[in-house]
């Protein structure tokens, strides 16, 4: 009995869910994700602001890229957050974490930047919808709190230190921004015991990725909620930023695996685990490789402008790419779990 249960064992097929060395599921790949995207969006936002709106005097509560940067990015992180939080084995003692810092611990790094980040976005958001924020805060659920004279006071305060400051404001968001895409890698670089997480190009593609996924994101929300004309020149500066950062996703992922390859050892057994074959590596082929990189850029050189530039088009490409990356997510995560230093 105890030989045919230990030869079952032995040729019980392989999940690719649960797995002995698996410490991080799911949901961090979730939470991945959606701080990614919430990253890409303000970057590009912000890049948008600096190069199209403030030339030509538009206002960000005129333009639907913006519209929809300002309520998918602080959602998103927010959602992200959340998810990270209840994944925990103590959730109710993560404002532990929030209060008591610890310069040493990647997680409390994390905390701290987040806070940073959700700060200057607010407030940066706060300036560039004024009137929609201040018009929520009186009418809104919130209107018993904000109806209180020192809590109008407060407002009034921030909002003009805010106007006074703006660039600089602009500025920090998007580094706070870049920061927070890269610290997504980071997280995942900082496992030491899984080769294939513990590189230092993981940064620098999460970050990437992050803004491949926010653009999409908000081409895909200003073209199906605002309705946003596919000719505007918001659309044709995503366009332009599209191509150079997905040839830098190219360029990090050969860099990503080839350092490892040819690095021996494990390093080498990791990356043959997670390409060679199985449900991860077909994953990376054919839904980050194929669906993300290659269909996109296939369609980009191929078709026509006139093509390129009907709401069906720019829809499916934008949601070939968020697919692309939620893949990509999944696929470090699980596949840099598999092998063991």
């Amino acid at each position: 009995m105890n030989t045919f249960s230990s030869v079952k064992e032995v040729i019980a097929p392989f999940n690719p869910f649960h797995f002995e060395s698996l410490v991080w599921d799911w949901p961090i790949a979730v939470y991945l994700f959606l701080v990614g995207i919430s990253a890409g969006m303000v970057i590009i936002a912000i890049i948008l602001k600096i190069f199209v709106l403030d030339p030509k005097g538009i206002k960000a509560n005129e333009n639907a890229i913006m519209k929809a940067m300002a309520i998918v990015a602080p959602i998103s992180v927010m959602f992200g957050l959340f998810i990270l939080i209840f994944h925990l084995s103590r959730p109710w003692h993560f404002w532990k974490i929030m209060v008591f810092y610890s310069p040493v611990s990647v997680m409390s790094i994390g905390v701290v930047l987040f806070q940073l980040y959700m700060i200057a976005l607010f407030i940066w958001l706060f300036v560039l919808f004024e009137k929609e924020v201040m018009h929520f805060l009186k009418t809104g659920f919130l209107k018993a709190i904000t109806s209180l004279n020192f809590i109008q006071t407060i407002l009034n305060f921030v909002l003009k230190i805010a106007k006074k400051i703006m660039p600089f404001l602009q500025w920090t968001s998007l580094i706070l921004a870049l920061s927070l895409g890269a610290y997504t890698g980071f997280l995942l670089s900082a496992l030491k015991s899984y080769p294939l997480l513990n590189n230092p190009v993981l940064p620098v593609l999460f970050m990437f990725s992050g803004i491949s996924s926010g653009a999409a994101a908000c081409v895909l929300c200003a073209l199906t909620w605002f309705k946003e004309n596919t000719h505007s020149e918001s659309i044709a500066l995503i366009h332009k930023l599209e191509t150079p950062v997905v040839l830098m996703e190219i360029f990090l992922l050969f860099a990503f695996f080839m350092g490892h390859y040819y690095g021996g050892g494990q390093k080498t057994v990791a990356v043959i685990n997670a390409l060679g074959s199985g449900f991860w590596a077909q994953s990376f082929w054919i839904g980050v490789v194929g669906v993300g990189i290659i269909i996109p850029l296939s369609l980009s050189f191929i078709l026509n402008k006139k093509i390129k530039h009907t709401k069906t088009y720019l829809v499916m490409v934008a949601s070939m790419t968020l697919i692309g990356v939620f893949i990509l997510r999944h696929f470090i995560l699980y596949a840099g779990q598999m092998t063991l230093a």
